[in-house]
């Protein structure tokens, strides 16, 4: 089984996870009601999605 002869240093291993970060996820505004919105997502606050009725939202 193949062993490491030297320590991986703090500064290595944090170089090369470098790029496992999340990125941000940025929400668009709902054409219907101004409400921001998930991408690709129907807009819970009045149930619209691409310009049209997708969900029937309750008032309570």
């Amino acid at each position: 089984m193949a062993v490491p002869k030297k320590k991986t240093s703090k500064m290595k291993k944090r170089q090369r996870r470098s790029h496992h970060a999340l990125t941000p996820q940025y929400g668009i505004i709902c054409s219907n009601c101004g409400e921001p919105v998930q991408r690709h997502r129907v807009c819970s606050a009045c149930g619209y999605y691409k310009g049209k009725q997708a969900l029937e939202v309750s008032d309570s």
